[in-house]
């Protein structure tokens, strides 16, 4: 698993072992920031469920102001740290060890707003996508500029509209889907 592009372009991150761990593909990752495009600089970008943080650490590289990761398991959370250290990253991000609806009341208390939100729960998990995009739906952590992308499997469905979040576009690579919403 490598950074794609940008500041640390080719830099290689440390993987889990672990079978609970999915990561992002390096070709998903690239469709993904090819879509996002230029917008990524400047910006803060949520990376929920976040496993190695490798979709985080991307947008890093490409300029993201700020980074936050939430991944509730302490193992992962620890790889992330680990991967951010292995690269020199020091600032411009948050690690937050919690579920990932707990991180997103933290977030939305203390008045937090990204242009960028990726979602990637196990893929088993059918009813964390659900919760959380109703949650997000309903959430001032995006505006009308925001983006929510959801990486999922192509046998998973996800509704067209949650709350106020609508569907805007599918992609899919091999059994991966990414599905973006916008506020309506």
């Amino acid at each position: 698993m490598r950074v794609i592009a940008g500041t640390y372009r080719g830099r290689h991150l440390k993987a889990s072992h672990s079978a609970n761990l999915r990561p992002t593909s390096d070709q998903l990752r690239e469709t993904l920031f090819d879509v996002l495009g230029p917008g990524v600089s400047g910006s803060r970008f949520l990376d929920a469920y976040a496993g190695t943080g490798s979709v985080g650490i991307e947008a890093l590289s490409r300029g993201a102001s700020e980074v936050v990761f939430i991944e509730r398991h302490r193992r992962a959370a620890d790889l992330i740290h680990a991967n951010l250290e292995r690269l020199g990253i020091h600032s411009g991000y948050l690690v937050m060890a919690c579920k990932v609806e707990t991180g997103l009341e933290r977030l939305a208390s203390q008045s937090f707003c990204f242009q960028y939100v990726f979602l990637d729960p196990p893929y088993s998990e059918i009813r964390e996508y659900h919760h959380v995009l109703r949650q997000l739906g309903r959430s001032p952590l995006i505006g009308p500029e925001s983006w929510v992308i959801a990486e999922h499997s192509r046998h998973c469905y996800l509704e067209e509209r949650y709350g106020n979040l609508a569907r805007t576009r599918t992609l899919r690579h091999g059994d991966a889907q990414l599905s973006f919403y916008r506020l309506i």
